[in-house]
């Protein structure tokens, strides 16, 4: 009898959870070790693929790069070179994580991969402030991710607001001068805790007013944001402000819900590790990043903790002669190259059987012309999700094999599109199919909820 079970798949040397800084640098240094590392990018929970430095505008701080470079941008680059030499990744969130037994098992999109050793680089996600009416003004007035969203039509020439006071909100602060007629900086204590030069920059800047010792204690308005509420911290005196936008730069909490129960954590939820030191309280799980970083959380320390990470697991592997290393041939891999943008459409490119194309002229053709499911993807160049989500509609797109087409909209430069479209933030997509508005989806989904919805118009 001839036996039909499948073959036996060897577990992965290394597995990869979480991008980011920490994830792509210790994805670069296990490559290069020629341990092949597998990395889940992750999708939606916990945050988008890249990390926070997806959401952040100008990195002014991170060495080799003197005029600052954006925080998607670093990251394409860290993930082009970390694919550059070997990594293969899965795009995708991490649904469960098995440490009871070795090798350990990750599962993700159905598929339980095993592997020898683990990098957990997870990353944290921002704070809500949990204040009575959140949820009622969430995407319609506020948001945690003043990168992503400042650009929206409805925050141009408008009073905003900004709770926080570390770097982050600065820098959100600063950043949204470029869309309101006044930012207003709510700060808990009576100092900014951001570094010096941020600090000075926002209190230099006569569109930002700071409101100092101020807790925010509720919202309100009508279909959008109009008010928040302020209270003094030592005379409880409340104030109320007028305010079309709310941005939270209020910290993070460590996405560590995959392995709780199963690894030691502090008493702050974040992974417990030795100081300076990557290994977890399981052997051959090492952790890497905010996930673990308690203090510093800054881009240059999360990929320095990549990289020990990333070195002790292949230390680990090689000592317990676990490592099964591969060669390259050639020897050094093919340049990553600069990313290709696409092309704004005229009258001249413009390609009526393109599965992607950019801007308001492809976008008025196709919408007369085409006769196939129709997505436009609203983005703006700084958006970190818009990032993540427009490769992944371009795959979607593939799939249908040109059955439906693709076009995108920078809000910035076609303003008066966006604002017609009635888009609220950014990434905003409209599923049209023969000049009907069928779907709208709001922030990164799963490519199957795309491919569900453009296959029930086909």
């Amino acid at each position: 009898m001839v036996s039909t079970a499948a073959p036996q798949v060897a577990p992965e040397n290394l597995v990869i959870v979480g991008s980011g800084p920490a994830g792509y640098t210790a994805a670069i240094y296990a490559a290069r070790a020629n341990l092949s590392p597998l990395l889940i990018t992750g999708f939606q929970a916990g945050g988008i693929a890249g990390g926070q430095l997806m959401t952040t505008t100008d990195v002014e701080n991170f060495p080799g790069f003197p005029d600052g470079i954006l925080g998607p941008d670093l990251m394409d680059r860290m993930r082009a070179q970390a694919v550059r030499w070997g990594t293969r990744l899965i795009e995708a969130d991490a649904d469960a994580i098995d440490l009871g037994q070795r090798p350990y098992r990750v599962t993700v999109e159905g598929q339980v991969i095993e592997t020898q050793a683990l990098i957990l680089a997870t990353g944290a996600s921002a704070n809500r402030l949990g204040l009575p009416h959140e949820q009622d003004f969430w995407s319609r007035g506020i948001s945690a991710c003043a990168i992503c969203d400042g650009a929206t039509p409805q925050f141009r020439n408008a009073e905003l607001a900004v709770v926080g006071g570390g770097d982050s909100a600065c820098e959100e602060a600063v950043y949204l001068t470029k869309y309101g007629s006044q930012v207003h900086l709510i700060v808990r204590r009576d100092a900014l805790r951001a570094s010096k030069a941020m600090a000075d920059r926002v209190l230099a800047n006569p569109a930002i007013n700071v409101h100092w010792n101020q807790d925010l204690v509720d919202v309100a308005g009508g279909d959008w944001l109009e008010t928040i509420q302020l209270r003094d911290t030592a005379s409880g005196q409340e104030q109320t402000l007028a305010v079309k936008g709310l941005f939270y730069a209020i910290g993070h909490t460590p996405n560590t819900g995959l392995v709780a129960g199963q690894i030691e954590l502090d008493s702050q939820g974040y992974l417990q590790v030795r100081s300076g030191r990557p290994e977890t309280s399981v052997e051959g799980v090492f952790a890497a990043g905010d996930v673990a970083d308690t203090e510093w959380r800054q881009g240059i320390t999360a990929a320095g903790s990549g990289c020990q990470a990333a070195l002790a697991a292949e230390r680990w592997l090689t000592h317990h002669d676990l490592a099964i290393t591969v060669s390259h041939n050639p020897v050094d891999p093919a340049p990553a190259g600069e990313p290709v943008r696409t092309a704004i459409s005229d009258e001249a490119n413009y390609d009526p059987s393109a599965l992607w194309q950019k801007g308001g002229y492809a976008l008025r053709k196709l919408y007369h012309d085409c006769d196939k499911p129709l997505l436009v993807v609203y983005s703006s160049p700084s958006c970190g999700p818009c990032h993540v989500l427009k490769p992944q509609l371009k795959r979607v797109l593939a799939d249908f094999g040109g059955a439906a087409q693709g076009v995108e909209i920078d809000i910035e430069t076609d303003q008066a599109i966006a604002e017609q479209a009635g888009v609220t933030g950014t990434p905003t997509v409209q599923l049209f199919f023969r000049k009907e508005l069928k779907q709208q989806f709001k922030g990164v989904k799963q490519r199957s909820e795309f491919k569900a919805a453009i296959e029930a118009l086909l």
